[in-house]
């Protein structure tokens, strides 16, 4: 998923980007889902939120 699209995601849900990191802004959108903000930490192969919306682009 491009970083266009990850704002656009962010606007939708009331968050402002400004001059945050893809991984930064995605992480804030993990912790307002109810989720951990571990996008992109290394912990995929022990992450349990089946039900977050980056689980399947995370690393």
């Amino acid at each position: 998923m491009n970083f266009e699209r990850v704002k656009e995601i962010a606007r939708e849900r009331g968050l402002k980007a400004g001059r945050m990191k893809k991984a930064d802004l995605i992480r804030a959108m993990q912790v307002q889902e109810g989720n951990l903000p571990c996008y992109a930490t290394g912990r995929i192969a022990d992450c349990g939120e089946y039900d977050c919306l980056w689980r399947k682009i995370c690393k």
